[in-house]
């Protein structure tokens, strides 16, 4: 069915269905409903390419995507679900691209083809030429993650710096003294991955300010390179009593190597890091985290893009969430210290 026999049965020109169809030119309200009936009576759907031809929409937005390793981490996985669920709710689409570079030509097939209307950019880098490429071509598009310049583009961000700060100074209020960093794979922390630099500086920074014994580590994202992280660490200062981690996919793995060297969560060693609260809760004892808010990231997401769609003029907007830690049953004091009292910044979990 299409539009020539839609102006056949109702009796007017192919021109009159396409205009009543888009609202580009006034069609009279008795020509419209014939129209209608006729749409009605045929079950007619017109179809993306010509949506998008009547109306300079073709209801769809790209999500930029490229997983970190060779595989999607479950805290990715609910980055993908949010931004679907949100695009869902406002009648769109969404068109997956895992590329990680301009040059992939998936990336430049998106842009070139005009197949979506705008973009969500995923996985960001500090220097990300994704970013850069989409703004030159003034390309409407959304950034979950901030680049070092921030002030350029629209994005939804999660401050990895202040949580990991949160982290370290929950730990040392726990009288923890020896506390080591497990951060994502090291090939990301090489291509300047946002959340891995951004959550090492914090980690650094407030270890400083609080004298600690600290070492930092790379780990894979899987529950193998959490137990031989765990191992190594373990291995280099035995007096470690507390760790930090940005990488959920390895927390089983971190788990089972305390277990085996025969350390007691929490009376032994503490474990905390910025997770999504799902997956805090997957583990036994639940893990005391700053938990990531993917649902809500995903939905702002679409909801700037949504804007910047409706309103190309409008000047950059961005929102830099900070959750509080979630205190649940991971963390506990350093043997035989005293704890100080719980500080703001910290929410108590059942």
């Amino acid at each position: 069915m299409n539009i020539g026999e839609i102006a056949k049965r109702a009796g007017v020109s192919r021109s009159t269905v396409s205009y009543a169809l888009s609202g580009k030119r006034a069609v009279s309200e008795e020509t419209r409903r014939k129209i209608q009936r006729v749409i009605d009576e045929l079950g007619y759907r017109p179809n993306a390419s010509a949506r998008a031809l009547a109306n300079g929409r073709t209801s769809t937005i790209g999500l930029v995507f490229p997983p970190a390793g060779n595989h999607y981490t479950g805290m990715q996985l609910d980055f993908i679900g949010s931004v679907v669920e949100a695009a869902a709710a406002h009648d769109y689409d969404v068109l997956m691209s895992p590329s990680g570079v301009d040059s992939d030509r998936s990336f430049q097939r998106l842009l070139g083809e005009r197949r979506v209307d705008g973009a969500i950019l995923m996985e960001i880098r500090l220097e990300d030429d994704r970013v850069d490429h989409m703004v030159e071509l003034d390309f409407p598009c959304v950034a979950i993650g901030r680049t070092a310049h921030p002030e350029e583009g629209w994005w939804v961000g999660l401050d990895h710096t202040r949580l990991a700060e949160a982290c370290v100074h929950h730990l040392a209020d726990l009288g923890h003294r020896t506390i080591a960093f497990v951060n994502r794979p090291e090939q990301l922390l090489r291509t300047g991955y946002e959340s891995a630099h951004r959550g090492l500086e914090g980690f650094t920074k407030a270890a400083a300010e609080r004298g600690l014994t600290v070492r930092t580590y790379c780990c894979g994202d899987d529950a193998a390179s959490g137990q031989a992280c765990l191992e190594r660490i373990l291995h280099d200062d035995p007096a470690t009593t507390a760790l930090v981690t940005l990488n959920e996919a390895a927390l089983g793995g971190i788990y089972r190597g305390l277990a085996r060297a025969g350390r007691h969560v929490p009376r032994d060693f503490s474990v905390t890091g910025v997770v999504a609260g799902r997956w805090a809760e997957t583990v036994t004892p639940q893990l005391t985290a700053a938990d990531v808010p993917a649902e809500e990231m995903g939905r702002r997401a679409v909801e700037l893009l949504m804007e910047r769609l409706d309103h190309p003029g409008a000047a950059p907007r961005h929102h830099l969430l900070v959750p509080p830690i979630s205190l649940r049953s991971s963390t506990g004091p350093a043997t035989g210290a005293v704890p100080a009292d719980t500080p703001a910044g910290l929410s108590p979990r059942s």
